[in-house]
């Protein structure tokens, strides 16, 4: 009897240790590259589209913010800003500020315009710019009346402006 029971026990922890090894075995595989846990086609359709959706919408909104603050101008029209913005003009576009609107010529090249004198008050050096004046790289300007603004005369023209403008 006593060999039975050891026999018995010697089967018991046999059987007791092949099932803690199938389910160790089953438990490593999960995840592996033969069983991903997410495949990349769900990655590539699903969650990537539904990222970029989202991030579409996201921008879509701060756009239309942005227009309305008048910060974003494109292609001609108004715009305000309280801080600098970067505005880029193409060859004989015209930007047109409204009393004390500020502009500052970063590249590219621009000139005064101007129906009467002072055109452009110069803050940097103290002076006045008066029409078809070419503007000074990294000089302030101001206009002190209403009508004056700057007209682009290279391909590309950026300059940094504050205040309130319009693009002709």
């Amino acid at each position: 009897m006593k060999k039975n029971r050891w026999v018995l026990r010697m089967v018991v922890l046999l059987l007791v240790c092949g099932i803690l090894n199938t389910t160790v075995s089953l438990a490593a595989e999960a995840g592996s590259s033969s069983d991903p846990l997410v495949t990349l086609s769900y990655l590539n359709d699903t969650f990537m589209n539904t990222i970029m959706q989202r991030v579409d919408q996201k921008i879509a909104v701060r756009n239309s913010q942005l227009a309305q603050e008048g910060g974003l101008v494109l292609n001609g029209g108004t715009g305000t800003s309280a801080t600098f913005t970067v505005v880029t003009l193409s060859s004989g576009q015209i930007l047109t500020g409204d009393i004390g609107c500020e502009v500052m010529l970063r590249v590219g090249g621009a000139a005064c315009v101007s129906p009467s004198s002072p055109g452009l008050i110069d803050e940097t050096t103290a002076g006045t710019l008066n029409n078809g004046g070419a503007l000074a790289q990294n000089h302030l300007y101001m206009m002190t009346i209403e009508g004056r603004g700057v007209k682009a005369t290279s391909a590309t023209t950026k300059l940094l402006v504050r205040g309130t403008y319009t693009i002709t």
